[in-house]
């Protein structure tokens, strides 16, 4: 088992910044990589950003390219999203996802999920 606790949303104003974090504990070293998802009310979950948790490939969503950035910790254990240049429609929660195996692109290939934090940026 992985638990997955992620934090750092909140209420911004557009252009402003957050950094997301997820704390990663249990059988961890089993992870082949983790990403951020996010769903908006009325809207299907979306992929934001993966990485490979023990190489240097990353994903990012066409929507975030340029202005999110993930990132890992491996001495803390834990995933980060600094997403910069927030617009209104980057308001959802966010959640943090880890895969122990499979296609590292594919949501339905993830198999421990965070509670989620709400990001809301106003316009």
């Amino acid at each position: 088992q992985v638990q997955l606790v992620e934090s750092g949303g909140g209420l911004v104003q557009a252009g402003a910044s957050l950094r997301l974090s997820c704390a990663a504990s249990g059988r961890t070293f089993s992870r082949n990589a983790m990403a951020w998802f996010r769903q908006a009310p009325g809207k299907d979950r979306e992929l934001v950003s993966a990485l490979v948790w023990s190489g240097g490939s990353t994903y990012y969503a066409e929507s975030v390219k340029g202005r999110f950035t993930i990132s890992r910790d491996y001495a803390r254990n834990t995933m980060y999203l600094q997403m910069n240049s927030l617009k209104s429609e980057d308001t959802a929660v966010y959640y943090c996802a880890a895969a122990i195996r499979g296609n590292w692109l594919r949501p339905n290939d993830y198999d421990y999920w965070g509670q989620g934090t709400q990001v809301t940026v106003s316009s």
